[in-house]
């Protein structure tokens, strides 16, 4: 069975800084990119199978798939769990890992559901408000950001392995 610890001491570990934070974010939004290309191909394909190619392009024509809340709601959800997936799992996305940074409870324990959900919403928040949210790990006694205040969790900087700095020399 998995353990939902990861295995450094959480005392131990230090608060990520600001330019890891962004720098990962820019690598995952490359990625997210890429699955909202998929999301969206898949939903265009399962909607020409239900409604015909030529309904399609007869909505296309007169301007109507505009503004599409099923595919709207469907890429929404595809970002969710795009970020949920990793953070549960590993408590990294692939821009996280890229860049040694980790979401983790502040007892070094893995982030359950509803905190992904929390963090989510939190991370949008701190996006909308001109990305002050983010911003606020600057000024935090602790270098929390208000998604992290918000899922009760942390984003810390793991160093190599001892294993990892040998293998580079």
């Amino acid at each position: 069975m998995l353990s939902n610890r990861f295995p450094e001491d959480p005392a131990q570990l230090q608060p990520a800084p600001l330019w890891r934070r962004l720098a990962a974010m820019f690598y995952d939004a490359i990625l997210l990119i890429a699955v909202w290309m998929v999301t969206t191909m898949i939903y265009m394909l399962l909607r020409g199978m239900v409604i015909g190619s030529e309904a399609m392009q007869m909505e296309a024509d007169a301007g109507k798939n505009i503004g599409d809340p099923l595919l709207s709601s469907s890429l929404f959800l595809a970002t969710f769990f795009f970020f949920a997936y990793f953070w549960r799992r590993i408590g990294q996305t692939l821009g996280m890992q890229v860049w040694r940074i980790r979401i983790q409870n502040p007892d070094g324990f893995k982030v359950n559901w509803s905190q992904c959900l929390l963090r989510f919403f939190g991370a949008a928040a701190s996006a909308v408000c001109l990305g002050l949210g983010y911003l606020w790990v600057l000024w935090d006694k602790e270098k929390l950001s208000w998604h992290d205040r918000f899922s009760l969790s942390r984003v810390v900087y793991v160093p190599a392995k001892p294993s990892e700095k040998k293998k580079k020399k």
